[in-house]
């Protein structure tokens, strides 16, 4: 897997049996700048009631593909061979988040939240309450 900063957009090519395994056959995943969120290391939370289709489940070794979580779509590409794991959670795009083991995984978190806008602070000034 190779990741990329591109202009405006972080761009994660998926190689050979990478593409296999993840069921995912164009060339790359985009991801715009502005969709994510926040970027953050350590496993996420999973468990047995997600929905893979398609993709590639075995215990202990691979998460790869697209995956219907109660958090919404998401795209994992995780093994257990050494690497941290790296969690994007976006908005606005169609995964909710896209889960990837790297073996520069604090690196690319550094480098990412380098480049994504802070949140934008919210005055009490702009909020507009109901009516009762």
């Amino acid at each position: 897997m190779h990741l990329s900063l591109m202009g405006d957009s972080l761009r994660i090519d998926l190689e050979g049996w990478e593409k296999l395994w993840a069921f995912h056959w164009p060339l790359y995943l985009e991801v715009p700048i502005a969709q994510i969120q926040a970027v953050q290391l350590g496993a996420p939370p999973s468990d047995w009631r997600e929905l893979r289709a398609p993709g590639t489940f075995l215990p202990g070794v691979i998460k790869a593909g697209t995956y219907y979580t109660r958090r919404g779509r998401e795209f994992w590409y995780a093994t257990h061979d050494g690497g941290e794991f790296l969690t994007l959670r976006l908005t606005g795009h169609q995964y909710a988040q896209v889960v990837l083991t790297l073996p520069d995984a604090a690196d690319w978190q550094r480098c990412i939240d380098r480049v994504i806008p802070p949140p934008t602070p919210v005055s009490l000034g702009q909020l507009q309450f109901g009516s009762l």
